[in-house]
């Protein structure tokens, strides 16, 4: 009985679809979605582990840097010579490159082939590359080319290397049925031009090596911007893609990005894809010259998928699922179905005939189910390669747009080979299932019409632009970046301002103010005080609670009012009118009409003060351009402006820069400051100066006689240069900056010091690189030729990335803000000139501060001296490397002074409180 039931499921067998019979047989090797993410997931995994280190290229796929930071920008021009070779036979091309005005440049090419005789692929390396100069010279003579100049040349060579520049590369290992002796290891670049030079007659610079890959990506990348993956699935396969470069530990520096050569087809080696492997894999890898290597390429490229095919039909005949049983010589021989025999069976609509005369030469006398079964064979066998190509696509895309922090990414993919260029149904199938892998990529796949050849014509025209550009913003910077030359210069420039400016006779573009404060608090101040600070876009009033003794603290109570442009602008009675508004509403808000409070009133411009309690101002800074000021004293004015309200009454003690203000805030709590700093929208400094070298100003003889006794000078350093004693190192950006500005001429340190003119410099240097071409691909918006539109906050926001994740994203988006649509070097270069701009900045006011320190030291006749910096301001405060850079440089100029720099935690109004309690003998109404 049992024997009658097992006939008639072998003759059920029999008469089986075919297709089916296929599937059963080859269940393993057709993969779901839910696997292909799987294998997806595993080479995304390997991929970060190899960029970080964490896992041995050896025994995976390589990552390898390839040194090409940028695609093709529609900008590149010149005429290149071109090598590639990575198979039997290889290429010398002849690359003219034009840029054309307003639309996407053209490429002109003549080439010619070459074959590589056998011997040479494994003969000696020199020979090899003799024969390859010897036909560079063939064709260079063929085409009259002129050898007067010299010639750039890029060099495909599709061969893993290890690159540590662009046009270097120690080749890995060899593939592709090369074996020439004494290359691997070797930096094959320089044995390239050893045989160009035992050739002569050739004047060739090797600008790039580049894989096969890379050079596919550049070719498609130059017509299409977007295109930032590579892909070849031919005789073998690789992947190639543009990474973040702070994710590759193999290269310094982290901005932009850098083509990383995967050499994916090693994915497997370690045995991440066993679960994966057939028995037919393990056959193929065991036969081939390399086993154990290579897996991922086994399983899907154009070398093994013929072979992988016959031993599938092999198998099957053999346990009589084919042909009868019947298995002929031919059948049991490697390489007599190919990769072509492949996709010829698969042909929309001869693929069955095609088939049937593919087994017919085997000797084979196939019936139609036969056909139909090893055509079922070809297709799961090819469709797995598919599958697998996009599963490691998927890898890739993922990985490129989870690094740029996108919801959706839009990509091309450019694509090379013979199994995608000739297989009919290959390519179809790969982008369909890439996008269903991955859903949230938007993926364009291009294949390039020109192979690999032209993308190294490419690369060398990129890398040739690049290195232009790169000389010519240096060039543009180098005016920004300050020697310690230029830097003493400035320091003893201010030196010389500082003691000019102390002089009783003579103008002086220091001005020295004189601030009737001669002391620092001494915790004994206590009281309520009214403090006003004014000294930009916002007027802020304050009431100060000063405690002494155990409880010694200060409280502040404060409201901010805006200061409108008209009245910054108009007349000083309406801007003074608008401050006692002001003072008004917060003596409401705060209930103390009715009180009369000693009050102190940060006034944050030039002053000539005569006591501590007048202040005639010099002139307007930071936007201010109030008439009937100038001249006049702002206290009497303020006095004036109470009475025409005549609400309330106030008893005005002192007048103070915020400079100052902000010295005696940090004095309060640390003695040693005897210094302010305010670096924000201006820039100034005062000091506790000696009361005996001041000359200026209203003083008792005796007083100023005394020893030992000093008076805190606001210096206004910002005039520094009026006179023309920065001429040197101003550079034509800060000439333009200070034409457009509302007092030409004057506060020419400020100018290339403070926030008010830092973001307005950078746009200058960038409205001069784009008009050069340098940046934004020439294009000048009119957001960039806007002045004001750069405001100093986007530089401190963009140099804040060199520490963030999103890098250079932030960039971009900043100056796609501004109408400014920017490439990854864009927004290199943009935030290069950032930093020139900020560290010149930061440099200077250290070299202006170590100028202040050792006068203080030499006042006093000291060998070392040891003070505290009290500073303001939103540059030191908010930029990232300001308050670093002006420390670092204040410690190289001044290297006999210690100095330490407090951040002022309340302001100038806490100081202009504590100046008023001071003046007040230390104590106001309890």
């Amino acid at each position: 009985m049992f024997s009658v039931h097992l006939l008639a499921y072998y003759f059920s067998k029999l008469k089986e679809d075919p297709t089916k019979k296929v599937d059963r047989f080859l269940y393993s090797m057709r993969l779901n979605d839910d696997q292909l993410s799987d294998v997806s997931a595993r080479l995304q995994q390997e991929m970060q582990d190899v960029l970080s280190s964490r896992s041995s290229a050896a025994e995976s796929i390589k990552m390898l840097p390839t040194h090409v930071c940028s695609t093709p920008d529609g900008s590149e021009n010149g005429d290149f010579l071109a090598l590639d070779m990575g198979g039997s036979k290889f290429k010398v091309l002849r690359v003219k490159v034009r840029q054309q005005v307003g639309k996407k440049g053209g490429v002109e090419m003549e080439e010619q082939t070459y074959p590589i005789p056998k011997e040479l692929l494994n003969g000696k390396g020199s020979e090899l590359f003799d024969h390859v100069s010897g036909s560079l010279k063939n064709f260079v003579d063929t085409n009259n080319i002129d050898l007067e100049k010299k010639h750039p040349l890029g060099f495909t060579f599709s061969f893993p290397c290890h690159q540590n520049t662009l046009n270097q590369g120690v080749l890995l290992n060899w593939t592709k049925n090369y074996r020439a002796r004494g290359v691997q290891g070797k930096d094959v670049t320089r044995a390239l031009m050893e045989s160009i030079q035992r050739t002569g007659g050739m004047d060739v610079e090797l600008l790039a090596l580049v894989n096969d890959t890379v050079g596919t990506m550049m070719t498609c990348a130059f017509d299409d911007p977007y295109c930032e993956v590579g892909l070849i699935i031919g005789t073998g396969t690789n992947a190639c893609y543009m990474e973040e470069m702070r994710h590759i530990n193999l290269v310094e520096g982290d901005e932009g990005r850098m083509c990383v050569n995967t050499e994916w087809g090693a994915f497997g080696d370690d045995g991440a894809l066993k679960d994966y492997i057939t028995d037919f894999d393990r056959d193929i890898d065991a036969a081939s010259a390399t086993p154990g290597k290579q897996i991922f390429e086994k399983l899907v490229s154009g070398l093994y998928l013929g072979e992988l095919v016959r031993l599938v039909v092999l198998k099957m005949a053999k346990q009589g699922l084919l042909f009868e049983g019947h298995v002929p010589d031919a059948l049991r021989t490697k390489g007599k179905i190919t990769t072509a025999h492949v996709a010829s069976m698969e042909q929309y609509k001869d693929g069955l005939r095609n088939t049937r005369a593919i087994l017919v030469d085997l000797g084979l006398s196939p019936s139609d189910d036969d056909c139909v079964a090893v055509q079922h064979v070809s297709t799961v066998v090819s469709f797995r390669s598919s599958n697998l190509v996009a599963a490691g696509l998927a890898a890739i895309l993922t990985r490129v747009r989870q690094n740029r922090k996108l919801k959706t990414l839009r990509i091309t993919v450019g694509v090379d080979g013979t199994v995608y260029r000739t297989h009919t149904q290959y390519a179809k199938r790969l982008h369909k299932v890439v996008r269903r892998l991955v859903p949230d990529c938007h993926v364009r796949f291009v294949l390039s019409e020109s192979g690999s050849s032209k993308g190294a014509a490419m690369v060398t025209a990129v890398a040739q632009r690049l290195a232009s550009q790169r000389r010519q913003v240096d060039e543009a910077l180098s005016s920004l970046k300050l020697t310690q030359e230029h830097l003493g210069y400035v320091k003893s420039r201010m030196r010389a301002g500082l003691e000019a400016g102390l002089k009783s006779q003579g103008p002086s573009p220091v001005k020295m103010l004189p601030a009737y404060v001669y002391r620092t608090p001494d915790g004994t101040e206590h009281g309520k005080y009214l403090a006003l600070d004014l000294g930009g876009t916002n007027f802020r009033v304050l009431l100060v609670k000063i405690n002494s003794g155990l409880r010694r603290s200060v409280r502040l109570y404060n409201k901010i009012y805006a200061i409108p442009l008209e009245v910054m602008q108009g007349t000083g009675e309406e801007l003074f009118d608008h401050i006692v508004q002001c003072i008004s509403d917060f003596l409401d808000y705060m209930g103390m009409k009715n009180t009369r409070l000693p009050l102190g009133f940060t006034f944050s411009f030039p002053c000539y003060q005569k006591a501590i309690d007048t202040g005639t101002l010099v002139s307007w800074t930071k936007g201010f351009k109030a008439t009937g000021c100038q001249g006049n004293d702002v206290v009497d004015m303020l006095r004036e402006a109470i009475k025409r309200r005549n609400e309330f009454d106030l008893d005005i003690v002192a007048i103070v820069n915020d400079t100052v203000g902000t010295m005696m805030s940090c004095a309060y709590e640390d003695p040693q400051c005897e210094i302010g700093l305010i670096a924000g929208t201006g820039s100034n400094v005062c000091y506790m100066e000696e009361l005996s070298n001041v000359e200026k100003g209203d003083g008792e003889e005796e007083e100023r006689s005394s020893p030992n006794v000093r008076m805190c000078i606001n210096t206004e350093w910002g005039g520094l240069g009026e006179d023309g004693c920065l001429d040197d190192i101003i550079t034509p950006y800060d000439s333009a900056v200070d034409r457009e500005s509302l007092n030409q001429g004057k506060q020419r340190f400020e100018k290339m010091t403070s926030g008010l003119y830092l973001g307005e410099i950078v746009r200058q240097v960038l409205l001069d690189l784009t008009r050069r071409g340098l940046l934004f691909r020439g294009h000048v918006t009119e957001a960039l030729k806007t002045p004001g539109i750069f405001h100093t906050k986007y530089l401190s926001q963009i140099e804040r990335q060199v520490y963030d994740r999103l890098a250079l994203l932030q960039v971009r988006s900043i100056l796609q803000q501004l109408g400014l649509e920017s490439t990854i070097n864009d927004s290199i270069v943009v935030k290069e000139v950032c930093g020139a701009v900020s560290r010149r900045a930061a440099q200077m006011c250290g070299a202006g501060m170590a100028a202040v320190v050792d006068k203080i030291r030499e006042n006093r006749g000291l060998d070392h001296l040891d003070v505290t910096v009290g500073v303001d301001g939103t540059l030191y405060k908010l930029h990232p490397h300001f308050s670093m850079v002006l420390q670092d440089t204040v410690r190289a100029l001044a290297p006999q002074c210690q100095v330490t720099f407090t951040l002022s935690e309340e302001g100038s109004g806490k100081g202009a409180a504590l100046i008023t309690a001071v003046a007040r003998g230390g104590q106001a109404r309890p």
